[in-house]
Order: C-alpha cells, then structure tokens, then sequence
C-alpha cells in the first residue's frame, strides 16, 4: 500500500521558491497543464469516507506528452502532514476510463484545471501549483516526515501553515461559499 506524504502550503507566488530550487540545484521534472475530473456516487459516499476517485488528464509543455491517470485516495490519517493511501495507474483511454467509472455508479462530481511545475530536491517531489479561485500553492511529498520536513526549511517555507485539505475540498468549499453550482473550473472563468 502506498502512502502519500505531503506537505502544502500557500504562497503569494512560486518566485523564491524556484529561486531556491535553481540555488540548490533541485531537477526540474517539467511544467504540467493538468484537468482533474473527481467522481463519486451519487449519495457523495466517497465524500463521506473522506476518500476521493480522480481521473487526471496530464499535458507536459516539454515534450507534449498527455497521459491519463486513475487515483484513489484513502481517508486522512492522524499526523502533522497530509498522509492517506494513495493508487494510482495509468490508462491509456480516457473516454472508455470515463465510461467504466459511470458503469460502476460513479459520477463525475467536479473537474477543475491546474498548472503545475515539478522539481525533485533531497528525495521530495516539489510541485509549484496554481489552481483557479484558490491561487498558488508548494507541495512537497517525500519519503517520511523528518524528509519532508527538512526539504520545506529549506525552501524556507516553515513559517506557512500547512493545509491538510486537497484541492478538490478547498474548491467545494469555495464555490459552496459563494453559492455557485459550477461543475467545472477554468482558468478563462477567474476575472480581475
């Protein structure tokens, strides 16, 4: 079983960061333009368990690659970081992907769109994301805690709380608040 490990926090921008991931001369993986479309059944069961179904379409501006991953995510467990089993695969069919999960009774709840900038620092992943309404974020998943730890004072992000919630819950959150009952999530739909 697979567990994932992060750390998340907002920032104002990617900027510093990058410029610490340049200064310790972190990998840069590649810049991403993903659509992440969440399912659940219709009585929201996964919602409920605190478990999520993503079908994620991935482009990579470099080499134009586009691939197609399935995720499962596990409820939450107890601790300072963001940690819940992860599965995770890749399809090479979307549309049939899209139609498998709807014949298992599962509904395509939201689907919002990020841009993402992967680097690889000390063992960790490093994402620089930036998601519509919710603004720029820093994920670092690592092997285990003291890791992930260390990698975040690094890029002296200490000082930022971490945001245990995913992407898909702040986005709910948010357009809950606001009284929307949007299913998708563009960059072209934020204005100002």
């Amino acid at each position: 079983m697979a567990i994932e490990l992060e750390a998340k926090m907002a920032v104002a921008d990617h900027l510093a960061v990058a410029v610490l991931l340049r200064q310790f001369a972190a990998r840069k993986l590649g810049d991403h333009f993903e659509v992440n479309a969440f399912f659940d059944t219709e009585d929201r069961s996964l919602l409920a368990a605190g478990e999520g179904l993503r079908l994620r379409h991935e482009l990579d501006f470099g080499t134009t690659r586009e691939r197609h991953v399935i995720t499962y995510k596990g409820p939450r467990q107890a601790g300072p970081l963001k940690s819940r089993e992860e599965i995770e695969f890749e399809v090479s069919d979307a549309a049939a992907a899209t139609i498998l999960l709807e014949r298992l009774g599962y509904v395509r709840t939201l689907s919002f769109e990020k841009r993402r900038q992967s680097w690889e620092l000390d063992g960790c992943t490093v994402e620089l994301d930036e998601v519509p309404y919710l603004g720029k974020f820093v994920e670092i998943e690592g092997p285990d805690e003291p890791t992930v730890m260390r990698v975040r004072e690094r890029l002296q992000l200490s000082d930022r709380p971490l945001i245990k919630s995913s992407y898909i819950s702040l986005l709910m959150t948010h357009l809950k608040e606001r009284g929307e009952a949007r299913q998708d999530v563009r960059f072209k739909d934020v204005t100002g």
